[in-house]
Formats: C-alpha cells, sequence, structure tokens
C-alpha cells in the first residue's frame, strides 16, 4: 500500500509502532494514578472521576480517529488514479520473489527437517529487498490497529483473541476494494494477508504488553487460571462453561402490588408471567439474561431476613442517575469486596438488597 523501498522508513515505522505500544500504556497508567482514577471499573478516589474518564476516552478516540486519517492519506489521498485496473491475487508471491533459492522453497522445508537450519538456509538469498520491505510495512501499518481496538473500546477487550484481527482483515478487504474501484493501487492478496498479520500482532502486543503494564496483579490471576486449569477439564460442566450463566433467581415478597410497582414500573423489568400457586402470587420478571422469581405470600408481615440481588451494566453513573429519576435512591458509590469493581446499592421492597456492579 506504501509506495517506499527504504530500509530507513521500516526502521522509523517501526520504532514508532513501538514507542506507541509501550508509552501509551506506561503514560496512561501514570495520569490516571496521579489523578485517582480508576480505569478498571474499581472505585475511584477523586470525586471527579466519571468526567475524567469521560475525557479519557474522548482522547484515545480522538488518537485513534487520528490516525485512522493519516492511514487514509496513505492509502487513497496521497496516490493519483492509475490508468487502469490492477489485480494480484497470488498468495505471498510478492514475499517468494523476494528470495531465491538453488531447489525451491519446498526443499527448503525438507531440509529443516533433514539437516538442521544452518543448511537449509545456506543457498537462500534475498534478491529483492524491496519486495520484503513493501510487505513488512504493510504489515506494520496495521499493527496499531489490532493494538489501539481493544485499548480504547471495551467491546474488542471483551472477545479480544478474536475481534481485533477480525476487524483488520475486514478493514484490509475493504480497502483493497476500494483502491481497486477509485483506482488508487491495485487489489492485492498478499496486502489482506499482510495486513491481517499486522492486526494479529497489534492485538497480540495489546494482550502481552499493554494489560500487564495496566494491571500490576497479572501474575496472581494468571497463577490463579493456571490452577483451575489444571482440575477444570475434568469437572462436569467445564465443556459447557462457555453458555452457562444463572437462569432463575427466587426471592421472597409480600404484597403483589407493591412488588409489581418496584420491579416493572421503577426498575424496568419485564413480566414474563404471573400465576396463583396455593396461597402464594408468583411473577417472573426478566431483566437481560437474568430472570427473577418473586413468590408473594400477600401478608402483611415483613420478611424478616435479608434477601440479595446482583446484576451487572455498564455506565453505572447513567443507572444511577436513571433510577433517582424514578424515585430510588442509592446509596454512594462502593466497591464490590469480590471484583473490586464500582457498584451501587438499594433496597427494594421485603428487605431485597440489590447490588448493580459496573461491568
Amino acid at each position: 500500500m506504501i509506495d517506499t523501498t527504504s530500509v530507513s522508513t521500516a526502521i522509523w515505522v517501526t520504532l514508532l509502532v513501538a514507542f506507541m505500544v509501550v508509552l501509551l500504556p506506561w503514560a496512561d497508567r501514570k495520569v490516571c494514578i496521579r489523578l485517582r482514577v480508576n480505569t478498571h471499573g474499581g472505585l475511584s478516589e477523586n470525586p471527579d472521576a466519571d468526567r475524567l474518564l469521560r475525557i479519557r476516552q474522548s482522547l484515545l478516540t480522538a488518537g485513534l480517529l487520528l490516525y485512522a486519517f493519516i492511514f487514509a492519506w496513505l492509502v487513497f489521498f496521497s496516490r493519483s488514479a492509475m490508468a487502469g485496473y490492477s489485480v494480484h491475487v497470488a498468495p505471498l508471491e510478492d514475499l517468494r520473489d523476494a528470495f531465491s533459492t538453488d531447489h525451491g522453497f519446498s526443499d527448503v522445508f525438507r531440509r529443516i527437517f533433514t539437516e538442521g537450519f544452518a543448511s537449509a538456509f545456506a543457498n537462500v538469498k534475498l534478491v529483492r529487498p524491496e519486495d520484503l520491505v513493501q510487505f513488512y510495512l504493510n504489515m506494520m501499518l496495521f499493527v496499531p490497529f489490532g493494538y489501539l481496538l481493544p485499548y480504547v473500546f471495551s467491546w474488542f477487550r471483551a472477545r479480544v483473541r478474536i475481534r481485533p484481527v477480525l476487524v483488520c482483515f475486514l478493514l484490509s478487504f475493504i480497502v483493497e476494494n476500494l483502491q481497486l474501484m477509485s483506482r488508487r493501487g491495485l487489489y492485492d492478496l498478499d496486502d489482506m494477508i499482510s495486513n491481517t498479520l499486522g492486526g494479529l500482532i497489534g492485538q497480540l502486543l495489546y494482550i502481552s504488553v499493554a494489560y500487564v503494564i495496566a494491571h500490576p496483579g497479572w501474575r496472581t490471576e494468571l497463577q490463579r487460571y493456571r490452577l483451575w486449569r489444571k482440575t477444570a477439564s475434568k469437572a462436569t460442566l467445564y465443556p459447557f462453561g462457555k453458555h452457562a450463566s444463572v437462569a432463575r433467581t427466587v426471592i421472597r415478597g409480600t404484597d403483589p402490588d407493591r412488588v409489581w410497582n418496584f420491579y416493572v414500573d421503577k426498575m424496568g423489568f419485564q413480566p414474563l408471567s404471573s400465576r396463583r400457586a396455593d396461597t402464594d402470587t408468583v411473577f417472573l420478571f426478566r431483566m437481560g439474561k437474568s430472570r427473577v422469581e418473586i413468590r408473594c405470600s400477600g401478608q402483611s408481615q415483613p420478611v424478616a431476613y435479608r434477601q440479595e440481588l446482583y446484576f451487572n451494566a455498564k455506565k453505572l453513573p447513567s443507572v444511577r442517575e436513571r433510577l433517582q429519576e424514578n424515585g430510588i435512591n442509592t446509596e454512594p458509590y462502593d466497591e464490590d469486596p469480590l471484583t473490586g469493581r464500582r457498584c451501587i446499592r438499594f433496597t427494594g421492597p421485603d428487605n431485597v438488597l440489590i447490588t448493580i456492579v459496573e461491568e
């Protein structure tokens, strides 16, 4: 995609990418610590943390958009339209043409296993360094996308092993087709391969560098995960764990009208069914993937014991604001003791303590 054969350009691109990969998470963490802002969903010491986190998100998004603009200029606007259309679909042909061998690359692979690496690559010569540099630059061009997408957006972090590289492949596919239609470059399968490989490298750099720098306790988390994996594969539900969830939570209630007013009218739960069971009125409500069954006895005597409901939600400040608009007062922000993430608590009917933990 970039018309250059300069090795110095490749070196500068590599240094810039390395600078971004290491400096961004380090500086981000230092600034957030200085401002007393928790970027991992935990409780922040700064009372103005929500506004600062929005500013941080805006700056990171602006940085990604700036790189996207530079990328668009390099692959489209810095070029003039060609006279005709050009298509190159032979996979890795340019990379193969960059080297020459006496008996072909198949013989090189054979010698690796029979005679060792030294003998296998003894007769391999670099004859077209510009093709190798071109492949390398096309790869490095997508490393920032694979790195910044999960760094900036939680949607990519949620499936960090597949979503960034998949989007990089789709972006490269779109770019190649737009270059073909606008004749500002050729449709090159090698470019899609190198771009996708660059996105994969950026994704792995995020996992191995950005996550490690931003999470000082990653060693403890990794150790716990390895201990769990040693025995988890033999457990009953391990093969089905990815699709398992809590199907229903049952709590006790008293007044059906009060329960309906709180959970449906104020909280926004979806009523799925209601029926009579002996002397009880039974409701089944849904919020997202969670279902709550409430058995109302109709008695005036309140439930004596504490009951609890836990939910996860994004944009906790907005959730809190909506609750207050509907007459539900919450306690100040607190930290969930098990996950370390920020949460809010409030009490519903029948001595039910409801906790909403920020995702």
